[in-house]
């Protein structure tokens, strides 16, 4: 009778536990008016508009950007500069990490230059990218992907290392083709961490891609921000990194729904 007890009771304590979306996402709500509320109180309160803005300056800025449509034009570069170095550092990534952790004797030889590439600086190499590609759209994607590439490679690489070998060598010694021990053993068990690297890959090809604009362009959210920050906008710069935060959360929240997806097979 405890036994039943305990078990019909413990859903309600789990529930009541556990944040509901409707308590998560009030929460959420709180915290970031406060904050809101909290930047444009210490602008009226006497600090100077020239560091920090304002919300509503920032909001009527954003506004007038989307009227005029340079904010499409702006977004919608950096959101393609981004997302095809991201797409192509994926391509490239994952391909090579498997290659990593299945030839493990090239693997051992070509770490230390693999890990001397990673180790650089990327900013670094965006005058370079300037140099070789010009300022147009292609090397901003080769900025992203040069970014983002060492992140699929190496958490790929990580990933089949720890992969479950018990459960590889069953399905082999059921001689289960090797094509379909990568569909329904290898792949699902790299679903976390793809997950893992798109989450990281967003904000680093957003990085790429601006640090490109810094240097060389005339459009980009990057552009943008530092034509503004020549002018001593304060409000035009942070209309910029507004911009591009709320292009890594809806990333973020795409990504999120594809997790959901694919690891619903999976326990919580």
């Amino acid at each position: 009778m405890a036994v039943k007890d305990e078990i019909t009771a413990r859903p309600a304590s789990s529930k009541s536990g556990t944040p509901g979306g409707v308590r998560l996402t009030r929460d959420r709500l709180i915290v970031f008016f406060a904050v809101i509320l909290f930047w444009e109180s210490a602008v009226r309160l006497g600090v100077d508009p020239l560091w920090i803005s304002s919300p509503s300056l920032v909001g009527e800025r954003l506004w007038q950007l989307a009227l005029s449509g340079q904010l499409v034009k702006h977004v919608s570069r950096t959101l393609t500069e981004a997302g095809l170095g991201l797409l192509l550092a994926f391509v490239v990534g994952v391909p090579i990490g498997m290659a990593m952790a299945r030839f493990k004797y090239a693997n051992s030889v070509a770490e230390p230059f693999v890990m001397a590439l990673y180790s650089l600086p990327r900013v670094a190499l965006a005058p370079l990218f300037i140099i070789w590609f010009g300022i147009d759209l292609f090397s901003k994607v080769m900025m992203a992907f040069s970014t983002v590439l060492f992140i699929f490679m190496l958490n790929i690489h990580e990933g089949l290392k720890t992969i479950d070998r018990d459960l590889v060598d069953l399905f082999r010694t059921m001689r289960a083709p090797k094509t379909y021990v990568l569909r329904k053993v290898l792949l699902p068990w790299l679903v976390p961490w793809l997950i893992a690297s798109l989450r990281i890959g967003i904000g680093l090809s957003l990085v790429g891609a601006v640090v490109a604009e810094l240097i060389g362009s005339s459009s980009g959210v990057g552009w943008y921000i530092e034509h503004s920050a020549g002018r001593l906008d304060t409000t035009g710069v942070f209309a910029g990194l507004v911009s591009l935060t709320l292009i890594a959360v809806a990333g973020n929240l795409v990504v999120a729904r594809l997790e959901k997806h694919f690891s619903a097979w999976r326990p919580s």
